[in-house]
């Protein structure tokens, strides 16, 4: 799952911990921690060793993975203008990477 990799590393430096002494810490590999601060991956096991280690929710280390965007709601009625840019922009989209799946299934099948 993806984390917060940036957060993860904040905190090991801020207690001048090493890689390995966080390592040690969570109970698992110097490489897995190497992977966690540089590619922002990790098991399940381990962002729960890290919130352990931490003393933090694991939420605070997990980057969800539909980042939702909060929107003020306009009492004269424009929030449901942007709503409705927001679908077209969405199915146009959509529609385009489906066409253009189509196109390469087409190339594919004609060579």
């Amino acid at each position: 799952m993806d984390i917060n990799a940036e957060l993860i590393k904040t905190k090991r430096t801020s207690q001048n911990w090493t890689q390995q002494h966080l390592a040690d810490a969570c109970g698992v590999s110097l490489r897995t921690i190497q992977r966690v601060e540089r590619y922002g991956n990790a098991s399940s096991e381990t962002v729960m060793a890290l919130a352990s280690v931490f003393e933090i929710q694991q939420s605070e280390i997990i980057v969800p993975e539909n980042p939702v965007i909060e929107m003020e709601l306009i009492a004269d009625g424009s929030s449901k203008k942007l709503e409705k840019v927001v679908q077209f922009i969405v199915t146009l989209s959509t529609g385009m990477l489906i066409g253009a799946g189509l196109v390469v299934l087409f190339v594919k099948d004609v060579a």
